[in-house]
């Protein structure tokens, strides 16, 4: 793995300071809508920033790439906001969450996962059109590297259910 891509990922986990819970005897406190959005701003800089700089793309990829890649980001956005309502919803929650909410939490928060993925598989033909298949592929890696170390850093922040 180039150093570049190495040093962009742990700059980038320490920068985004995404510990947007915490538990503190068993309360959670949720972030208010304009620190949620000077999260998602930053977030996505960087993440435009990890991949303009690991991608290689010529000057004709570029101008083919950007476009797709801004209705790929539209896209992972709405997964993204779906899974800020669900933690927000368990935060509310937490204290009294039942059994019938939990389960259902957790059965969206699958679907989430499961919606990631089938994005990832609709645009992976549609990146294919406007780049080789190896800078795909490379795309792909950077994409889920970067949602891997966001969602570590994310799930860790948030409290285990207390049985």
């Amino acid at each position: 793995m180039k150093k570049s891509v190495i040093a962009v990922l742990m700059v980038g986990a320490l920068l985004l300071n995404v510990g947007v819970l915490f538990a503190q005897e068993h309360k959670m406190a949720f972030p208010d809508e304009m620190q949620i959005k000077v999260l998602r701003q930053d977030l996505w800089s960087q993440k435009k920033q990890l991949v303009a700089a690991n991608m290689q793309l010529t000057e004709a990829e570029a101008v083919k790439f950007w476009p797709v890649y801004d209705e790929y980001t539209a896209e992972e956005i709405k997964i993204i906001d779906n899974r800020v309502a669900m933690i927000k919803e368990y935060s509310e929650d937490y204290n009294t969450l039942s059994d019938g909410q939990a389960h259902n939490l957790i059965k969206r928060w699958l679907q989430a996962d499961d919606a990631e993925v089938q994005l990832r598989l609709k645009y992976i033909p549609i990146f294919s059109k406007v780049l080789p298949a190896k800078k795909t592929a490379l795309f792909v890696q950077i994409d889920r590297r970067f949602g891997q170390m966001l969602d570590v850093k994310v799930i860790s922040s948030i409290p285990l259910l207390q049985p």
